[in-house]
């Protein structure tokens, strides 16, 4: 197998290994049942932790017992396999998560003698930054959208609340309907965890919203009821098949919009719009501790990060204006 360099690489390197066995498959699915009982984890957690196992399973292809019987030196190995075929060292971090957790529930029900991940060292994660957007570049990635069409309105709106609200992108895709409160002007939003919280929606986001809701809407629908997911949930923002956007859609929307708004689309991200709500609150002078609530971090050293791109923030503009700077 050749060397893998880019994400697309990557997953046709996994394509090409063995099937999933039948006894892996049953284990993996057991684990993801109990953590799931016993912490409330996301969908998309879950199906971080599934594919992340899964991946090490179908390496080892039933290899000593498979993921029943692997040891250290094997993890080593497929830890070493991943690095060579240019996995990161985040993504490599994550599956150590997944793995820890994994052997730790076979340890607990006695299905395990020991913990093959538990002496392993996470990889070291280079400390980046995020990169938030200056408020120029939000005000003209929000006037993007064509909002004379029900798609540009609905995009109008989706853009502006993810903005207003500091949301995931996953939280802003799977919002239902019921979500929404107009007439106090607060959004819930269920996080990590299955966590919810409160945010304020802001008079532009609230505006956007209700013009999306009277009038494109129910184009978008054809004036069909919209589908409820899987969960019974009945989805905020749809697309013309009653559905809602995928994280894939909206990564193409906003890449598209910064084409319009004359922002280079390599150098920006969904994400990015939840780090530019963050820096801009605290530019502005937010308290950290309310910041931490309204991105729904469950540490307050998860939110501090922010602090340092304010920081930089402050030195650029103290180096630029200040005589002495």
């Amino acid at each position: 197998m050749s060397i893998a360099r880019t994400p697309a690489e990557r997953r046709q390197l996994v394509q090409q290994l063995p099937p999933l066995r039948d006894a892996d498959e049953r284990q993996i699915q057991r684990f993801l049942d109990v953590i799931w009982a016993e912490q409330g984890l996301a969908r998309a957690s879950l199906d971080s932790y599934r594919r992340d196992l899964e991946g090490l399973a179908r390496w080892r292809d039933g290899a000593s017992g498979g993921l029943a019987g692997i040891d250290r030196a094997g993890l080593f190995d497929y830890l070493a396999w991943r690095t060579t075929h240019g996995w990161s060292a985040r993504s490599n971090a994550r599956l150590l998560s997944a793995l820890r957790a994994f052997f730790a529930q076979g340890l607990k029900r006695g299905e395990r003698a020991d913990d093959p991940a538990a002496l392993l060292e996470p990889p070291k994660l280079p400390r980046s930054l995020p990169k938030a957007l200056v408020e120029s570049q939000i005000e003209a990635l929000l006037n993007a959208p064509d909002i004379s069409t029900p798609t540009g309105l609905r995009d109008r709106a989706m853009l502006e609340l993810m903005y207003a609200a500091g949301l995931r992108v996953s939280e802003l895709v799977n919002l239902p309907a019921n979500a929404v409160n107009l007439r106090q002007g607060v959004l819930r939003v269920t996080g990590k965890g299955s966590k919810d919280r409160l945010v304020p929606l802001g008079e532009e986001s609230q505006h956007w919203l209700e013009r999306y809701l009277a009038e494109a809407r129910p184009l978008l629908s054809g004036g069909k009821p919209v589908v409820a997911t899987a969960e019974g949930e009945v989805p905020l923002f749809v697309g013309a098949d009653r559905k809602p956007l995928s994280r894939q859609q909206f990564w193409v929307l906003v890449k598209t919009c910064a084409a319009v708004a004359g922002i280079d689309p390599g150098k920006i991200s969904p994400h990015g719009l939840r780090h530019s709500f963050a820096t801009h609150l605290l530019n502005h002078g937010a308290d950290l501790r309310a910041l931490q609530m309204l991105l729904g971090h469950s540490s307050l050293s998860t939110t501090q990060i922010y602090t340092l791109v304010a920081r930089e923030h402050l030195q650029k503009l103290h180096h630029k204006h200040h005589p002495r700077g």
